[in-house]
């Protein structure tokens, strides 16, 4: 795996080279890579001024596709929330070189970003007791590392749940011990998404003990588990990595979520970045119901907060 692993890695860096018309010496075979190549290589990605609007790619029926860029432009939106695929019969297909060179050049053709990875097949596949997962997730990280994309959503719901499972949350702890460490060096957070309040995540990344193991808050699953997610979210503060806008009961705006307090209480924990709407409810169609959402959300979340 891991001689696999390095000879996958030099060959996304040898194809960036021969891309930008470098020749295969210098920093274009080692782990140190020019700006130029960089740039060849990565994701498109711009600093945030305020927040920034995008979409899980399984919400617009994309899931694991790059057309999703094209779909979240004409809703509205400024990238999409990108799942790495995969099921009990096959690995993530986002782990395809030609797939994520058809990534880069549908981001760039769209003018869109990534805002995150997502690893949605820990739900069928746990990360708490399934050694895939464990491989799938060390592997991620070379993968979001060489396209430039710096958070990974870890799923913990269906067959992955920690709630009310201490020896499942135990096997997690000590795994995401193991791989901390190889985010940190990679510059990429591993944002936990499950049914835990605040506490109990916080006992997790306590345990865990690295800045590179976080909260991925989806305000809406929390709400459903019956946490006041206003106060969650300031107890967690700079521990969330990001955010999944989501209302279980209605459109945005309309439903139960508040999401001008859920604003107040970014405001108070200094967060700006990504808000990744995850959609429940669709009345008026999906890029429809997209499009509505996405405009409330602009009145709340502006893209410049000065």
């Amino acid at each position: 795996m891991t001689d696999q692993r390095i000879n996958r890695r030099q060959m996304v860096k040898s194809a960036a080279c021969l891309a930008a018309g470098l020749s295969l010496t210098s920093s274009c075979v080692t782990t140190h890579v020019s700006d130029s190549t960089g740039a060849a290589r990565r994701l498109p990605k711009k600093e945030a001024e305020g927040f920034k609007l995008g979409v899980c790619d399984w919400t617009i029926g994309k899931r694991s596709d790059p057309a999703a860029f094209e779909v979240a432009k004409h809703i509205g939106l400024d990238g999409i929330q990108i799942d790495f695929g995969g099921s009990n019969e096959h690995p993530p297909q986002v782990f395809d070189l030609e797939l994520q060179r058809r990534y880069r050049d549908e981001a760039a053709k769209q003018g869109m970003e990534v805002a995150s990875f997502a690893f949605g097949v820990f739900n069928e596949i746990p990360y708490k007791s399934d050694p895939r997962a464990v491989g799938w997730l060390m592997e991620g990280i070379d993968y979001a590392e060489d396209l430039g994309v710096d958070i990974i959503l870890v799923a913990f719901f269906g067959k992955g749940d920690l709630k009310n499972d201490p020896k499942g949350t135990d096997a997690v702890v000590s795994r995401l011990k193991d791989v901390a460490p190889k985010a940190e060096k990679a510059g990429v957070t591993l944002g936990i998404e499950s049914w835990l309040s605040a506490a109990e995540h916080m006992a997790i990344l306590d345990r865990v003990g690295s800045p590179a193991v976080k909260v991925y808050y989806d305000v809406a699953n929390s709400h459903k588990a019956g946490y006041d997610i206003y106060q969650e979210i300031r107890t967690l503060g700079k521990h969330i990595c990001q955010f999944h806008a989501k209302d279980y009961d209605n459109l945005y705006g309309q439903g139960s979520i508040d999401f001008p307090r859920v604003r107040e209480a970014m405001d108070e924990i200094g967060y700006r970045g990504w808000l990744v709407m995850e959609g429940t409810k669709m009345p008026l169609g999906v890029e429809e119901s997209c499009r509505y959402d996405c405009k409330y959300l602009r009145t709340v979340f502006p893209r410049r907060v000065s």
